[in-house]
């Protein structure tokens, strides 16, 4: 129901726009904070790049799920 109001209103690019920015804020919010709770720091990516790089990949892929619940599939 609610895409076919939006398609309709002419509304369904500004709603798309909206909730794509919603999201990559929140992403980005939520990257920023799982890596300072769990010192990845760029001290690490400089000591260690591979154990940065694995850390911060599965920080991402968190997060990525965290948006996606949240944000995309509500």
């Amino acid at each position: 129901f609610l895409y076919f109001y939006l398609l309709t209103s002419g509304k369904l690019n500004r709603y798309l726009a909206d909730l794509d920015k919603q999201a990559k804020e929140m992403f980005s919010w939520l990257v920023k904070q799982m890596a300072k709770s769990e010192d990845v720091t760029e001290q690490l990516k400089a000591d260690s790049q591979m154990e940065w790089v694995g850390r911060m990949s599965n920080i991402r892929s968190r997060a990525t799920e965290i948006v996606n619940h949240d944000i995309i599939y509500n």
